[in-house]
């Protein structure tokens, strides 16, 4: 009889995906009989649901608002679960060599992002809107991710970036970035997006491999030392992961955050990545524990 192909997992190489790692390194997935293949993606969001859409992973922890775009944007991906609920909080960045010291410096100005669609790209959209600037002057710059965004912004191919604050602190302590301003959003800052393909063959497989990561997460939450491991492993200075610790809660359980979904619709919509005004989220989401849902 042969084993099923491995499920193979999409993330970016931060610490927000330690309990994927610990859950390997543990032999969790292989004593539940389950293959796991967990794939970097430095270019983030956009890098992996085109990854789902050409079939090189199976699975994708992405930002709640790209899952959500690609999703109703016609794209065969359903989001099954909430992983991150805190909200992620996005630093505003330029040169810190440049000129640019205000928020209102960087208005009309180019954006780098990691590729069209992905969080770099989308929130910088957001925050451009919410301040009541005018999104059609905007202007991007496809750098690949964080790295390439430093070489963008040094050389003056790009003037203004958004990322992950946390990730950055190292480049605003060492003088490369200056923070000129923070978007937090109001909704959980990732979620577990699958091709519908998968979900439709290996729905079982799926759902007990995210509980084993849920415990891998509740184990990490009530660790003493989980700073300790998180900034030696990521080569952090710790009071910065004090911080993000205090703040960041991984979700436990599969239930459906209807609120959140419709707030990200509502942004996305307003922002006019999305255009058809009646979809909600039944359109985004399905239901692991449920036989009959919607794939």
């Amino acid at each position: 009889m042969n084993r099923p192909k491995p499920l193979r997992v999409g993330g970016v190489p931060e610490h927000f995906n330690l309990p994927w790692h610990l859950a390997q390194e543990n032999d969790a997935f292989a004593k539940a009989d389950l293959d796991v293949e967990y794939i970097d993606f430095p270019g983030g969001t956009g890098a992996m649901t085109r990854g789902l859409i050409d079939d090189e992973i199976d699975l994708a922890l992405v930002l709640s608002e790209g899952a959500v775009a690609n999703v109703l944007q016609g794209n065969a991906i359903k989001i099954v679960k909430v992983y991150v609920q805190s909200p992620l909080v996005w630093g505003i960045h330029v040169d810190a060599d440049s000129d640019y010291y205000d928020i209102g410096d960087i208005r009309d100005r180019r954006y780098a992002i990691s590729r069209r669609g992905s969080g770099s790209h989308l929130m910088a959209i957001v925050d451009a809107a919410e301040r009541g600037w005018d999104t059609d002057k905007m202007e991007f710059v496809i750098v690949g991710g964080l790295a390439g965004a430093r070489t963008a912004l040094s050389n003056g191919e790009a003037d203004a970036f958004l990322w992950e604050r946390f990730m950055t602190q190292p480049y605003v302590d060492n003088g490369e970035f200056r923070r000129i301003g923070d978007r937090s959003v109001p909704w959980p800052a990732f979620v577990v997006a699958v091709r519908e393909d998968v979900l439709a063959q290996r729905r079982d497989d799926i759902r007990r491999m995210l509980e084993i990561v849920d415990t891998e997460c509740q184990e990490l939450m009530e660790n003493p030392k989980a700073v300790q491991l998180i900034s030696t492993r990521y080569n952090l200075d710790p009071s910065e992961t004090q911080a993000w610790f205090d703040h960041v809660r991984w979700h436990i359980g599969f239930d459906k955050p209807t609120e959140d979904l419709d707030r990200v619709i509502g942004y996305l919509k307003k922002v006019d990545i999305i255009e058809n005004q009646d979809l909600k989220s039944d359109d985004v989401w399905t239901d692991l524990l449920t036989r009959n849902s919607r794939v």
